[in-house]
């Protein structure tokens, strides 16, 4: 059955925070011909997490309703680094960690999108190609005095931080790439909204028509406060192991899971809502997550591997007991013996590390919360011996096996 340009809105409107002009999607789903929708990723690190998956999700949501998804790779953006919402230069990237970067996204958003509706592209392609002359000529559609509109600049400039000639590019490059593709929409975060606009100008400049904007909300991370983020330690990875990713799920406060079902759940507006009806009227929040956490599982892990993850975080959240299966991680140390405080916050554990600094961990030593070989632990300044191996255990959720070797 067809759907109704009022029906298609409402479905594409879910989620979105701002679309530029306003009626202007509505103006172009009106004209009942397939849209080009353009979605730009830099490749700057190799894992996706779920806040990338709120524009991933839209992408479908496009795809579902018979338009043509772009997902753009921007290797050539990626050696720039977008200045948006940073307070100083980020590092360049080289080619080779962009182009490694690049192989991994695209293993990831086929869990998603329809690989075989899904056109990807590397501005690469194009920006190789780009003379000096040509270079200038963009350089030229936009002033300075606009570029120091943006937020970010504005602060770094009255502050007396740098600003590196190059950042002031990125915004042309990343429109550029809208007047390459003949985009017709173009999506990204909150954070992004100067650089969407700037792709309606350079459209423009060009005598083309100009793409609408939709800005979505940036997803807050697992504490509920920070946007999701790895470098912040709080974020929930798509290549995560499944019990991992549920459990990370799990963990969410009862208010965040709503905004997690309304950015990242398929399920209609109207199931959403009758799953909050339910909660009302005494459904327990944590059923309403488990259901989130297992269509999201499923998603990316498949049916089986989120049934056994939803059995897992049970036996170890209702029943207390330990997982059936434990990572293991193996860590070399000199000394022949580490506190628990130092082994908990271990910054060589990476994403295992069972507390993210010294003062958490001394604080769930305080609260009782941590256990090793299932006996809990009272003194912060306890030894683990070197070598050994033992299995650690930080709240509920928290497991991990350490075998201590010298090193």
């Amino acid at each position: 059955m067809s759907l109704s340009t009022s029906e298609k809105l409402e479905i594409l409107k879910r989620g979105v925070e701002e679309i530029i002009p306003e009626n202007g999607l509505e103006k172009k789903l009106t004209k009942n011909k397939p849209l080009i929708i353009k979605a730009g990723f830099d490749p700057t690190a190799p894992d996706l997490h779920l806040g990338h998956t709120v524009l991933i999700n839209k992408l479908k949501q496009f795809q579902d309703l018979g338009h043509k998804v772009v997902f753009l790779i921007g290797d050539f953006t990626g050696m720039i680094g977008d200045p948006s919402g940073v307070s100083e230069t980020r590092p360049i990237l080289t080619v080779e960690q962009l182009k490694k970067n690049s192989k991994t996204y695209q293993e990831q958003i086929f869990k998603i999108l329809d690989k075989k509706k899904t056109k990807i592209e590397f501005n690469s392609s194009w920006f190789k190609k780009m003379t000096s002359a040509e270079l200038i000529n963009l350089s030229s559609k936009m002033t300075v005095a606009r570029m120091l509109e943006r937020d970010d600049f504005s602060k770094r400039y009255k502050g007396n931080k740098p600003i590196s000639i190059h950042e002031f590019i990125y915004p042309l490059v990343q429109g550029y790439d809208s007047f390459e593709l003949k985009a017709d929409v173009e999506l990204g975060g909150t954070d992004q909204k100067f650089n969407l606009l700037v792709g309606r100008d350079i459209q423009k400049s060009f005598g083309m028509e100009e793409q609408i904007i939709m800005t979505l909300p940036i997803l807050e991370g697992t504490d509920g406060v920070k946007k999701m983020s790895k470098s912040l330690k709080n974020y929930i990875g798509l290549q995560e192991n499944p019990n991992d990713m549920f459990g990370k799920i799990m963990s969410i406060s009862d208010e965040l899971m709503w905004r997690y079902f309304d950015l990242l759940s398929f399920k209609t507006s109207a199931e959403i809502k009758e799953i909050k009806k339910k909660t009302e009227r005494g459904l327990n929040p944590m059923e309403a997550k488990k259901m989130l956490s297992a269509e999201i599982v499923t998603r990316f892990h498949g049916e089986e591997k989120a049934i056994f993850a939803e059995k897992e975080f049970t036996n170890r959240f209702s029943k207390g007991n330990e997982p059936t299966e434990i990572k293991l991680i193996r860590l070399s140390i000199k000394a022949s013996s580490i506190s628990i405080i130092d082994l908990l916050s271990n910054e060589e554990l990476g994403d295992k590390r069972l507390c993210k600094s010294k003062s958490e961990a001394k604080r769930m030593i305080s609260q009782g919360a941590v256990k090793i070989d299932g006996n809990k632990v009272t003194d912060e300044t306890f030894l683990i011996q070197n070598p050994s191996e033992n299995t650690f255990q930080v709240g509920k959720l928290k497991h991990l096996k350490i075998k201590l070797k010298k090193g």
